[in-house]
């Protein structure tokens, strides 16, 4: 058991109990139960890198504690999927994009998901027309992935970032937002 201080709440009771991978099926490696007396009817989950937290009520039996542990597991999975798109929908996102901002001039051969892109937060290939996007923007808002993925559907009509390349950038209505969020998520990933 571990006493947990709050501020001005007191000391309450918090039972902590680690489920190693794939105890609940999810493809998470490691599911977290912390159970609060404090605690008396909701239950939450979240991520917390590729551990799965799971706040719960401490009168809650184990039964009871499976079935939240699972319901909440595979919603949290639904909603990162979600969140992190297929290259094929990213293509097909592209080619959305593509019509709508820039005439559908641009027209790639492929947008995919990498790994390797540390300093960037995509890039583009014009001889091969492909597009590559940094595994961190997975989970960033929509309208965050959909600015990258339309600056480099960008670079496919004009390969580097002249006054025409803007011009087009521009015209998307959320270029200075997801810049600013770029920006922010770059300073606190250093």
């Amino acid at each position: 058991m571990l006493a947990v201080d709050l501020p001005r709440c007191g000391t309450h009771v918090v039972d902590e109990e680690f489920v190693g991978p794939g105890g609940y099926g999810s493809g998470m490696s490691e599911v977290e139960i912390r159970r609060s007396s404090r605690r008396k009817r909701t239950v939450r989950a979240y991520r917390e890198g590729d551990k799965t937290i799971v706040l719960m009520p401490a009168h809650l039996s184990r039964a009871e504690e499976e079935r939240h542990v699972r319901s909440l597991v595979e919603r949290l999975d639904r909603r990162e999927k979600r969140a992190r798109p297929s290259d094929q929908q990213l293509l097909e996102r592209g080619a959305i994009l593509s019509r709508q901002w820039l005439g559908g001039a641009a027209k790639p051969a492929s947008v995919r998901w990498v790994s390797n892109q540390n300093a960037r937060w995509g890039s583009c290939t014009s001889t091969d027309r492909s597009i590559r996007l940094s595994d961190r923007l997975k989970g960033m808002p929509e309208w965050v992935v959909d600015y990258v993925l339309l600056h480099e559907l960008a670079h496919l009509i004009e390969p580097n970032h002249s006054a025409r390349f803007w011009a087009l950038i521009e015209a998307y209505p959320e270029t200075a937002r997801a810049k600013g969020f770029l920006e922010g998520a770059s300073w606190q990933q250093r």
